[in-house]
C-alpha cells in the first residue's frame, strides 16, 4: 500500500483525487468522522445511471435523517470536497483500487491506495435499487443461516429482516473505524457479555473473512451453556481465532494487550468494568451499548431537579442518559474521541445508545466540569471510581 502526504493546498489535492475517480469505474465512497458532532455525521455516494447519463447519488446523514441528491461528476466533486472540510476520513472504492483518505487535526492529508485483489462484481447503478448492506443478500453467510436469517442460497427470510438490518447496522459502526486498525499485526478483540454472540460472529466474519484482517476474537460470558454452543458454532464455521470463555468482566485477566473492546448490553455497572478494562489496556476502539443503568437512579438527589425527578419513568430515563453522558466524559478525559450514537437493540426493544470511542491519546481537560456535574447531581459513578483506582495502582 502506497502513501502520499499532502501539506499544501489540501482541498485541491482532494479535488484532484475525486476528479480522477468519479467516472464509470467508481463504486462507492463514504465520508465519516466529522470534526463537528452537531451537524452532518456521514456522507455516502454511489453511481446512478439514468438513461445513458452517469450521475452520482449523494446521501447525507444529519439529525437521524437522510437527504439525497443526484448530481453530475463536476458538482459531485465540488460537494464532496466541501464536505471533507468537516470530515476526518473518506473511503473511496473503484473497480481497480481502494482509497483511504485521512485528515489530521492539523490538516495533514494522508491518502492510502491499494489495488483490488479480486475482480469486482458489476456495479449496480439502478435508480430504485435496494439499500446496499455490508452483508449482502444473495451471498450465503453461515452464522446468518444458523440464526434463521438467511436461506441456504443467501436469501433473507422475510420474518427476520429486522435482525438482518440490525447486524448490518452494527457493522457500519465497525466500518467507520477501519482506518484506526493496524493491518500489519494480529489484532485482539474482546466482546464482554457476548451472550448468543450474533454480533461476535458478525465482527469476525466481516473483519477476517471480508476485510482480511489478522484478528483474534474472544467472547466472554457467564452462561456456560451459551459458551459451549458458541464454541461449537465457531468450530463448525472454521473460525480458528474465535474463542468463547466463561467468566466475569471484572475478573478477566486473560490478555495483556487489546485493540478493540465490545460490550453489548452488559447490565448496569458491568459496562463500567468493561470500559475501565478497555482504558487500562489503552484499547484503540471501544464499542459499548449500555443496559439497565440503575446506579445513578438510586443516587441522584438535586434540589433543582427534584420536582422533575419525582416521576419514576422520567427519573429512570434521565438517570440512564446522565450515566452514559458521564461515561463519555470520562473516556474523553482518558484520551478518547467519543461519540454517542443511536443503535437498534438486538432484542427489538426501543433504540439504544451506543458509545463509540477511538483512542487519540489527547486527554480532554474536563475533570473540573465532571466534578461539578457529579456534585450537582450528588452522584459517584462506578466508572469514575474504577478509573481513579486504576490511576492509583499505576
Amino acid at each position: 500500500m502506497s502513501k502520499k502526504h499532502y501539506n499544501n493546498d489540501i482541498m485541491s489535492e482532494l479535488r484532484e483525487l475525486l476528479q480522477d475517480n468519479l467516472n464509470i469505474e467508481f463504486i462507492s465512497a463514504v465520508l465519516s468522522n466529522p470534526r463537528k458532532k452537531d451537524g452532518m455525521t456521514k456522507v455516502r455516494v454511489r453511481p446512478l445511471l439514468k438513461g445513458e447519463r452517469l450521475l452520482f447519488q449523494i446521501e447525507t446523514l444529519q439529525n437521524n435523517q437522510a437527504f439525497h441528491q443526484n448530481v453530475a461528476s463536476g458538482e459531485a466533486c465540488a460537494l464532496l470536497t466541501g464536505y471533507m472540510e468537516n470530515m476526518r476520513q473518506m473511503q473511496l472504492t473503484t473497480t481497480g483500487y481502494l482509497y483511504t483518505v485521512l485528515v489530521s487535526k492539523k490538516g495533514k492529508v494522508t491518502v492510502k491506495q491499494k489495488a483490488q485483489q479480486t475482480v469486482c462484481r458489476e456495479v449496480d447503478r439502478g435508480h430504485d435499487r435496494r439499500k446496499r448492506y455490508i452483508l449482502e443478500e444473495g451471498i450465503p453467510v453461515p452464522f446468518l443461516q444458523d440464526l434463521g436469517v438467511m436461506t441456504e442460497d443467501g436469501k433473507i427470510v422475510r420474518a427476520r429482516t429486522d435482525k438482518f438490518r440490525q447486524v448490518n447496522r452494527f457493522l457500519e459502526f465497525i466500518e467507520d473505524i477501519l482506518p484506526q486498525l493496524d493491518r500489519d499485526r494480529e489484532l485482539t478483540i474482546l466482546d464482554f457479555g457476548c451472550g448468543k454472540s450474533y454480533l461476535t460472529f458478525a465482527v469476525y466474519y466481516y473483519l477476517h473473512e471480508l476485510k482480511n484482517y489478522d484478528i483474534r476474537v474472544i467472547g466472554l460470558d457467564l452462561k456456560k451453556e451459551v459458551i459451549r454452543h458458541c464454541n461449537e458454532l465457531g468450530r463448525k464455521y472454521g473460525y480458528e481465532k474465535l474463542t468463547f470463555l466463561e467468566g466475569n468482566i471484572a475478573d478477566y485477566r486473560g490478555v495483556s494487550q487489546v485493540d478493540m473492546v465490545i460490550t453489548l448490553h452488559a447490565c448496569d455497572t458491568a459496562t463500567d468494568y468493561a470500559l475501565a478494562k478497555a482504558v487500562g489496556w489503552e484499547a484503540k476502539v471501544i464499542l459499548s451499548v449500555p443496559c439497565c443503568q440503575h446506579e445513578l437512579n438510586g443516587q441522584i438527589d438535586s434540589d433543582v431537579l427534584r420536582p422533575l425527578l419525582q416521576y419514576g419513568l422520567i427519573r429512570e430515563r434521565t438517570a440512564a442518559l446522565f450515566t452514559d453522558a458521564l461515561r463519555a466524559q470520562y473516556l474523553e478525559r482518558e484520551g478518547y474521541d467519543t461519540q454517542i450514537l443511536e443503535f437498534i437493540d438486538m432484542e427489538h426493544t426501543p433504540k439504544n445508545i451506543l458509545i463509540r470511542a477511538v483512542r487519540t491519546g489527547k486527554r480532554k481537560e474536563n475533570q473540573e466540569a465532571i466534578r461539578r456535574c457529579e456534585e450537582f447531581l450528588h452522584v459517584s459513578p462506578m466508572l469514575g471510581k474504577l478509573l481513579a483506582q486504576e490511576g492509583n495502582d499505576r
